[in-house]
């Protein structure tokens, strides 16, 4: 009986994991949308919803603490909650980096010479695909899962390599929206950030299922 108990606090935690994986994920789709179309309300929408998110990281933190205190799990349990812990963190962050994107929005002029480009979008479609998956393979204990999504931030440093690259020669000519360039890299480098937040998740995945984080055990 205590046992199903303990089984059901851990199934609820995954449902706010998830939970708080749906609110990240559609962070940055709609701060990717909200760039595009320069809908400023958007952007305020994306600023204000980011709260939830940091709300919904206090509380699992919480239950991972009380489950930990109360429980005293050993073994994959405690790998499994340890890792909810150190995952929160990076998911987090991940909707503060959505945030930090539609503020820059805000202050990126309506006509922006560089909106229709597809690589923003592009790179974003990615990262989201990373964040889900990264979530996906800890509610899962999806070890496979895990190590292809670590792959795909190659896909992600690829993107941003080009878009550096296409903004060079905004920078040597001097042209009147340059300042417009150097915000679309810093939102560039947000969707990195992001999914570097992802693989980091997954690295946290392998730990979980193995006990070792970046190849060293630790239990």
């Amino acid at each position: 009986m205590v046992r199903k108990h303990y089984d059901q606090e851990l199934a609820e935690l995954h449902v706010d994991i998830i939970q708080m994986g749906s609110l990240i994920e559609k962070a940055i789709s709609d701060s990717v949308t909200a760039f595009e179309n320069n809908d400023l309300a958007l952007c305020e929408s994306i600023m204000l919803e980011d709260k939830a998110v940091n709300d919904l990281e206090k509380v699992i933190e919480s239950k991972c603490l009380w489950l930990i205190a109360r429980e005293q799990p050993v073994a994959s349990d405690l790998r499994k909650i340890t890792t909810a812990l150190k995952m929160i963190t990076d998911m987090e962050r991940i909707g503060d980096n959505a945030a930090d994107i539609a503020e820059l929005t805000l202050r990126i002029a309506e006509k922006n010479t560089f909106a229709d480009s597809g690589h923003i979008p592009q790179m974003a479609a990615v990262a989201v695909t990373m964040v889900h998956d990264a979530v996906a393979s800890y509610v899962n204990t999806d070890l496979a899962l895990a190590q292809k999504t670590e792959q795909r931030d190659d896909e992600v440093d690829d993107y941003f390599n080009l878009i550096k690259q296409e903004l060079v020669s905004v920078f040597r000519a001097g042209k009147e929206d340059m300042d417009n360039a150097v915000d679309f890299l810093l939102i560039a480098k947000y969707l990195e950030r992001i999914a570097d937040h992802a693989v980091n998740i997954c690295e946290w995945v392998e730990f979980s299922v193995t006990g070792k984080h970046n190849n060293a055990q630790i239990f």
